[in-house]
């Protein structure tokens, strides 16, 4: 989770100028998958493959209706009902919980645009990364996350680069 604490930038895409939304989404992306995004969120809203909330996993994009219209906000699900992404003006890239009430009530979807299962996990066992679907959003408050450490073994490698 190297980036986590880079500082929000607008049109920001590398970790020395800063990122906004998309240009973290289209760093990450490039960086641990090789797959090169379109610059901007509403773009990439219409690449990839449209998910159902239950379909979401570790590595797939997810949009958000921040200023009054679909796909104006992504970020990256990195399990646990989690996701990275590059807020607004003044914050930082962060971990957020899609859970919490300001996050449901805005989510718009999910698009897979890297197949995982094609892309190797890195680990000492040389095994394979394994998807498993997001649980539904729900209003409760999640118990505590488990160590990083732990969640390294069921993340793509994707949310590993996030992570990292």
């Amino acid at each position: 989770m190297a980036l986590v604490g880079t500082p929000y930038r607008y049109g920001g895409n590398t970790p020395d100028s800063g990122f906004d939304c998309s240009g973290l989404v289209r760093y990450v992306v490039n960086r641990s998958a090789a797959v090169s995004l379109p610059r901007t969120t509403a773009e990439m809203g219409t690449r990839g493959i449209p998910l159902q909330r239950a379909e979401v996993a570790s590595g797939d994009l997810v949009f958000f209706n921040t200023p009054g219209h679909p796909h104006s906000h992504v970020g990256i699900y990195v399990g646990q009902n989690r996701f990275v992404h590059a807020p607004s003006s003044g914050g930082t890239v962060r971990l957020e919980d899609m859970t919490k009430s300001y996050w449901a009530r805005r989510y718009t979807g999910a698009r897979r645009v890297v197949e995982a299962g094609s892309l190797p996990m890195p680990s000492s066992t040389g095994m394979t990364a394994s998807l498993e679907p997001a649980p539904a959003i729900s209003p409760a408050p999640l118990p505590p996350l488990a160590p990083s450490a732990a969640l390294a073994e069921e993340d793509d490698p994707i949310a590993a680069f996030a992570r990292q």
